[in-house]
C-alpha cells in the first residue's frame, strides 16, 4: 500500500511540475509578446527624449548571397564578427607616395565597425532587402553622372592602375576635353577637379548630413558610423538634432499641431517634416526635399514616412518608408533599432563645429591654382592628370 501511495504520489508531483512548467512556459512567452510600459512626459505624450545611436552595424541592403533570410543566426553573427574584425580596412597601406596611400590618413579610428547586428539588412520590404529596380530615367540620369566622374578621371593613375573608381572607365593619357564642363546635375560627390567649392564632396563641403532623411547612409561612412540623434519634446513640438561624423550635425523640427506640408514651392534641405501620434507611435511624414539634397539618386520628389516607438526603457524602434515614382518603381521600408545612450558621457555639442574649422575647402582650392599656375609655367604636371578621387583599401566588408 506504501509503495502504490508512493508510486501515485511521485507521478501526481511529476504532472505537477510539468504542468507549471507549461504554466510558467505558458505565462513567460504571453509576458515576452506583451509590449513594454511606455513612459510619457509630463504633459501625457509618449516619451522618446534623450541621445540615441544604433550599437551594432546592418547594411542598408542585403547580401544576395543571404537571399530572402531576414535575420542572422547567432552562429552566423559570431563567425560575422570573427571576419570583420580581421580586416584591416583603412589601416591597410597602399603603394608609398601614391595617392591611395595618402587616402589611409583618414584610417580605421574615424570609420569603427561595430558588432553586427541582427537583421541582414535594413531593408525589410522588398523580402529580398534589396533596393526596387530604378526606373529607366534615373537609370539614364545615374548614367550620365557616372560617365561625366568617368570622364574627369581618364588621363589620372586611378584608371592607370585600374583602380575601383575607375571602374567602367578606361585610361586615356590625353585630359578630358570635359574638364571644365558642368556636372549633368548639382553635384553631390567628389569629382576630379577642385575648380568650385561646388566640386567638393558634401562632407568636404560641411554638408555631412547630405540626404537628411531618411539617415540610412552606406555601410561603413563616416555618418552612419558616427551618428547620434537627440531627440527633444515641448508641448506641441519635437526637435532631433544629429550629430553626424565630425562635427557636421544638423538639425530638424517636427511641426506639430496638424497643419499641412509647406507649398511645393519651398524646398528645403532635410525635407518638411510633419507629425503625429498613433497610438504610442510618432509617425513623421516629410515632404519639400531641395533639388540638391540626393538620397541614393531621389531628390525633390523623394516622400518619407517615418515611425518611431519606444519599445523599452532603453530601445526605440525605428520604421521608415521611402517612395520616388521618378528614381524606383515601387516603394521600400527599412528598420532600424537605436539604443539610449547616456546624456553625460556622450554629450552632444549642439552647434555644428565644421565650417569654423573647414581650412580644408579653402586649402584645396588654393593649392589647385598653384598647379594650374606652375603648369602655365611649364613646371609640374598638368593639374587635370593628377587625382583627387579613390585610393584607400578596397577591402569588401563579409555583411555585404
Amino acid at each position: 500500500m506504501r509503495a502504490r501511495f508512493l508510486r501515485s504520489t511521485t507521478t501526481l508531483a511529476i504532472v505537477a511540475v510539468a504542468l507549471g512548467t507549461i504554466t510558467y512556459a505558458s505565462i513567460t512567452a504571453t509576458s515576452a509578446q506583451a509590449p513594454a510600459p511606455v513612459s510619457t512626459t509630463p504633459w501625457g505624450e509618449p516619451d522618446l527624449q534623450g541621445i540615441w545611436t544604433d550599437e551594432t552595424d546592418t547594411p542598408l541592403q542585403r547580401s544576395p548571397k543571404f537571399g530572402n533570410q531576414e535575420f542572422f543566426t547567432e552562429a552566423e553573427r559570431a563567425e560575422l564578427d570573427r571576419q570583420r574584425s580581421g580586416m584591416l580596412g583603412r589601416d591597410k597601406r597602399a603603394e608609398r607616395g601614391t595617392i591611395a596611400d595618402l587616402a589611409g590618413a583618414y584610417n580605421d579610428a574615424f570609420t569603427p565597425k561595430k558588432r553586427t547586428g541582427l537583421r541582414t539588412s535594413r531593408i525589410v520590404d522588398p523580402m529580398n532587402g534589396r533596393l526596387p529596380p530604378m526606373t529607366p530615367e534615373a537609370q539614364k540620369a545615374a548614367a550620365a553622372e557616372r560617365e561625366f566622374r568617368l570622364t574627369l578621371l581618364q588621363a589620372t593613375e586611378v584608371c592607370k592602375n585600374s583602380e575601383a573608381a575607375c571602374r567602367g572607365g578606361k585610361y586615356d593619357p590625353k585630359p578630358s576635353a570635359r574638364y571644365d564642363d558642368l556636372p549633368p546635375r548639382f553635384n553631390t560627390a567628389t569629382i576630379n577637379r577642385y575648380n568650385n567649392p561646388e566640386d567638393a564632396s558634401l562632407a568636404v563641403r560641411c554638408l555631412m548630413g547630405g540626404s537628411g532623411v531618411p539617415e540610412n547612409a552606406p555601410l561603413g561612412a563616416i555618418g552612419d558610423r558616427i551618428s547620434f540623434r537627440r531627440i527633444v519634446q515641448t508641448p506641441g513640438g519635437i526637435t532631433m538634432f544629429y550629430d553626424v561624423g565630425q562635427g557636421q550635425g544638423w538639425q530638424r523640427n517636427i511641426v506639430m499641431d496638424g497643419s499641412p506640408h509647406l507649398p511645393a514651392s519651398i524646398r528645403q534641405w532635410y525635407g518638411d517634416s510633419r507629425g503625429h501620434w498613433e497610438g504610442n507611435t510618432l509617425v513623421i511624414d516629410v515632404t519639400n526635399f531641395s533639388p540638391k539634397a540626393d538620397f541614393l539618386g531621389s531628390r525633390e520628389n523623394r516622400h518619407v514616412v517615418e515611425r518611431w516607438t519606444r519599445t523599452g526603457p532603453t530601445t526605440v524602434a525605428y520604421e521608415v518608408t521611402v517612395e520616388d515614382p521618378t528614381v524606383w518603381t515601387r516603394p521600400w521600408t527599412a528598420k532600424q533599432d537605436f539604443t539610449l545612450q547616456d546624456n553625460k558621457e556622450n554629450r552632444i555639442y549642439t552647434e555644428p563645429r565644421c565650417h569654423e574649422g573647414n581650412y580644408g575647402l579653402p586649402g584645396l582650392l588654393q593649392g589647385h591654382r598653384l598647379q594650374e599656375r606652375e603648369f602655365a609655367k611649364g613646371k609640374g604636371p598638368d593639374p587635370r592628370t593628377i587625382t583627387t578621387v579613390g585610393g584607400g583599401n578596397d577591402e569588401a566588408d563579409p555583411l555585404e
